[in-house]
């Protein structure tokens, strides 16, 4: 199995330290007697008799800079690691430790936590409450772990073990001591989650850049929009394909390259299709088709025009986007043409006159200037 990494996330001085050399049965962390902690940068420890690679991270201090400074750490880290050539940086696991001897579980640690690990929305988490030195106090610990993690049920679902360990022998006084516990179950417990925990890591990676894509995709999309309801804008009549197909052809070319199309014969086949449907669904129609399809318009043609324009893109544009994803996700090939134009044609035709009546009817006082139209438009058609 691939060896997985689990990183620590903590307030400073709630024995992170303490903790990673408990499991790796040997003194390679830094550690400090007090409140204020040791680790002031990413550490990667291993053993070759654990399973795992633990990540050290910096404590959240108390100071909002502080705070920021070790949340951007952990955040710089996950980015990195989404280039193939640092995958062996993904994370797989997360612990979480919470300081037993606290009695209360801070909001900020967990909002730090949330912010600190976001790339992280499917990987496992174990709560590790550390200092756990009184056994009867363990069972209110862990009731309270699961109190402040009440309120948000997404992670709440990613908590898999909440566990009280004493990291290294407690002494109370001569005659009294807390002695380690925990541990093993803390290492048996994380090896369980790892064939699930590098299996989520990759499902998050994946949907980060997808994410990614969507945004540049939708970005790109409104920018060839505008030009669109520019370009619309002028006296000329609309029904020239010619005059909109430049932006098409250059708009789902460039999806293209964002979502990774290929650029074999298949692949242009696959963009011009869709190219071809865009524009002969809508723009052969002409103005005058698209004039009486929507009754008791009362707007300029100019302004008409732009809408139009700027629609036709915006409507190729989001169902481009639709398509292209289905390729990059492996859910569809290029060669599958027919379900491509078919979904070009539901969103050109009575999806469009039905989108195209609405803006016009509830935002027909606003349609004033191209920039405006466009984004009335883009919003629409992105919802």
């Amino acid at each position: 199995m691939e060896r997985g990494n689990v990183v620590v996330i903590g307030n400073s001085g709630v024995g992170k330290s303490t903790l990673i050399n408990a499991v790796l049965g040997e003194q390679k962390a830094e550690t400090n007697f007090g409140t204020k902690g040791t680790t002031d940068h990413l550490r990667i420890y291993t053993n070759e008799q654990i399973p795992f690679q633990i990540i050290d991270t910096q404590g959240f201090e108390p100071t909002f800079i502080k705070s920021r400074k070790a949340i951007n750490q952990v955040k710089k880290w996950s980015k990195q690691s989404l280039k193939d050539e640092n995958k062996e940086q993904r994370i797989h696991a997360i612990w979480f430790c919470v300081d037993g001897t606290a009695r209360k579980l801070f909001p900020d640690a967990l909002k730090n936590l949330a912010k600190a690990t976001s790339l992280w929305k499917s990987v496992p988490v174990i709560v590790v409450i550390t200092k756990s030195y009184s056994e009867p106090e363990r069972v209110q610990n862990i009731e309270l772990v699961h109190q402040a993690f009440e309120k948000d049920k997404q992670f709440k679902q990613r908590i898999k073990a909440v566990i009280p360990v004493v990291a290294e022998i407690y002494v109370i006084n001569e005659e009294a001591y807390a002695a380690p516990a925990g541990i093993d179950e803390l290492i048996e417990a994380t090896n369980n989650l790892m064939p699930a925990g590098i299996k989520a890591a990759e499902a998050d990676v994946k949907q980060f850049k997808l994410n990614r894509k969507r945004a540049m995709a939708h970005g790109l999309t409104v920018t060839a929009t505008t030009s669109a309801a520019v370009v619309g804008a002028i006296p000329i009549p609309i029904a020239d394909a010619v005059i909109l197909g430049p932006i098409e052809v250059s708009l789902v070319n460039s999806l293209g390259k964002i979502y990774e199309i290929g650029k074999g014969e298949d692949a242009e086949v696959f963009k011009k299709s869709i190219v071809d449907v865009g524009t002969v669904g809508a723009l052969a129609k002409g103005t005058t088709s698209l004039l009486k399809a929507i009754p008791g318009i009362n707007i300029g043609a100019a302004v008409l025009n732009s809408v139009i324009a700027a629609s036709v893109v915006a409507a190729l544009g989001e169902a481009t986007i639709y398509i292209f994803e289905q390729v990059y996700l492996g859910k569809k090939e290029v060669t599958d043409i027919n379900w491509a134009v078919k979904m070009i044609e539901a969103k050109i035709s009575p999806a469009l006159i039905e989108k195209l009546t609405k803006i016009l009817n509830e935002q027909g006082g606003q349609l004033k200037d191209p920039k405006t139209i466009a984004k009335i438009v883009s919003a629409l058609f992105k919802n």
